[in-house]
């Protein structure tokens, strides 16, 4: 259900294109850094943002970490509300930014914050070859997905423009 609007006078097409992904990908990144805090840093306890340190230490780096998925979440959602007001929301290619913000930081986190830097692992004390598979291989599969999307709304969009 995509309402993008092509005959806007303040904006171009291109712009709402761009301003479509840019907001997905910043709700994408908020959204699972929110959800990797809140399951796995408060309710399971598993780890804190930065475990290379003292519990306190862990615990403001966690909160750092919380307004940085906050802040990108409310102004991702400005963004989404200005986009249904100027009629030019397209949410499949929304859909796909989300999708590809999501995937980035969730394979950036299990790559380089959890095997390069080692700044946290997502467990201790077990094997945690399993958790690695399954959170980067989630995290390529929504890059992926994102990536296709992404790539068919520029693609039906051109062709609507070109008609």
């Amino acid at each position: 259900m995509d309402t993008l609007n092509h005959n806007s006078k303040d904006w171009t097409h291109s712009t709402y294109l761009a301003r479509n992904l840019w907001c997905g990908l910043l709700f994408g990144l908020g959204l699972v850094s929110f959800i990797d805090e809140v399951v796995f840093h408060q309710l399971l306890h598993w780890h804190h943002f930065y475990d290379k340190s003292t519990t306190d230490i862990g615990l403001v780096s966690d909160g750092l970490f919380h307004a940085f998925s906050w802040f990108a979440t409310i102004s991702s959602s400005f963004m989404f509300a200005d986009l249904r007001r100027r009629n030019a929301l397209s949410l499949s290619r929304w859909l796909g930014g989300l999708l590809l913000g999501g995937g980035f930081f969730q394979l950036y986190d299990g790559i380089i914050q959890h095997k390069l830097m080692r700044i946290h692992q997502i467990r201790y004390n077990v094997d945690i070859r399993g958790y690695d598979w399954i959170w980067n291989i989630t995290a390529s599969i929504m890059i992926v997905i994102g990536f296709i999307l992404v790539l068919r709304t520029r693609r039906n969009t051109k062709s609507q423009i070109i008609k």
